[in-house]
């Protein structure tokens, strides 16, 4: 581990794993508080690689580029050894989204308020010239006092440099991730919306719109982008609520809401209390 890291930090108690590292909790050897550090251990070919050195700095290097936004995890330090390269994070310790929607559906209120926090943090990616590419509740932390977190930016990509305003590869998770990226399109930062999208009806609804037995089965459903809300579910949800997933779960990119748009929305501005569609002119 590196020397400078343990210099200024003491690494305690694991706290996950994920695809791309194993995230640990840690004390700051100035002041004592709590942080995250997210280690991601290198492979040997990636001494060699420049290719898969880039993209084991990128992360770090698209987290500085989005810090700032109360709304995203923030990025402290970043120490590197031979072995591994370490990120100093902000520590979410409340439960995650995932955890949340697990146990109970929202109501329209609780599902706005972490929606307009959501997309603030992603219209804010967006601004910067950069797509998240991994929406899903399991991305969606939660501090010690409540406040949204957008973390995980390990799929992240620019798509403002230069002339390329547009993305490929599949990446993201089967339930949440956008049609025109299952069927290897050029896409643009708007899969993140629909991705929020999907997180909008399991917040609602307690399950998501496209489903299967299978990752296949999964995307060929994300691929047919059937929108439906059986009643039995949504009795209780409003038509406001409805329009607005309509418009973020939009097959037609160029019909689909941009982050922005989503903020803009009644349903949104109206804290989850707008009810009608008359309410939306």
């Amino acid at each position: 581990m590196s020397e400078s890291l343990k210099r200024d930090y003491q690494i305690c108690e694991e706290l996950g794993k994920g695809r791309f590292g194993t995230v640990f909790r840690c004390l700051s050897s100035e002041s004592g508080e709590s942080f995250a550090c997210k280690t991601i251990v290198k492979q040997q070919r990636l001494l060699s690689d420049p290719l898969d050195r880039e993209c084991l700095e990128k992360e770090a290097k698209l987290m500085q580029l989005v810090a700032g936004n109360p709304n995203i995890a923030q990025i402290y330090g970043v120490y590197e050894d031979d072995s591994a390269l370490h990120m100093v994070l902000e520590l979410c310790s409340g439960p995650d989204l995932y955890d949340r929607v697990s146990q109970r559906t929202f109501s329209e209120p609780e599902a706005s308020a972490v929606m307009s926090s959501l997309m603030e943090a992603i219209a804010h990616c967006h601004r910067c010239g950069v797509a998240h590419r991994d929406i899903k509740p399991d991305n969606v932390l939660f501090d010690e006092w409540n406040r949204l977190k957008l973390a995980d930016f390990g799929s992240a990509e620019c798509f403002a440099e230069g002339a390329r305003s547009t993305m490929r590869g599949i990446v993201g998770t089967p339930y949440y991730v956008a049609p025109e990226v299952v069927s290897g399109r050029d896409y643009t930062e708007k899969v993140d919306v629909w991705s929020a999208g999907v997180v909008l009806y399991v917040m609602l609804a307690g399950m998501p719109p496209f489903y299967g037995e299978s990752a296949a089965e999964i995307f060929e459903a994300v691929l047919r982008s059937n929108l439906r809300f059986p009643t039995r579910i949504f009795h209780g949800v409003s038509p406001a609520a409805k329009d607005l997933m309509r418009k973020m779960l939009c097959k037609d990119v160029s019909r689909r809401f941009s982050a922005e748009q989503v903020l803009r929305h009644p349903w949104i501005t109206s804290g989850g209390e707008a009810r009608s569609v008359t309410d939306l002119i």
